[in-house]
């Protein structure tokens, strides 16, 4: 069964990003930004890969953009028009992933 999320107010959203690392809030849309450096292409690749894995099981999908060593990510939750505790979650596992 799916979970209604609720729209963080920016309250919210300032403890969300004091939750993960390096995360920024994108200028002009309710969501969160950060980009992943990695050595080369392939722990990249291996980063997405772990992330699209935790994403699916998630029902929650990011916007990414690859090349080479970096992948650039932006969270928000869609069905709520903003950010929610999901995008913080999310977040939080791919700071793991790419450690």
């Amino acid at each position: 069964m799916a979970q209604k999320l609720e729209k963080y107010n920016r309250e919210e959203i300032e403890q969300g990003l004091g939750t993960v690392s390096g995360w920024a809030v994108v200028s002009g849309k309710d969501a969160i930004t950060k980009t992943f450096t990695f050595k080369d292409f392939n722990q990249a690749f291996g980063f997405m890969t772990r992330s699209a894995l935790e994403a699916e099981t998630m029902n929650h999908h990011p916007e990414w953009f690859n090349v080479y060593n970096r992948v650039e990510v932006t969270l928000n939750t869609h069905d709520a028009g903003g950010l929610t505790a999901l995008d913080f979650r999310l977040a939080a596992k791919m700071d793991g992933f790419g450690a």
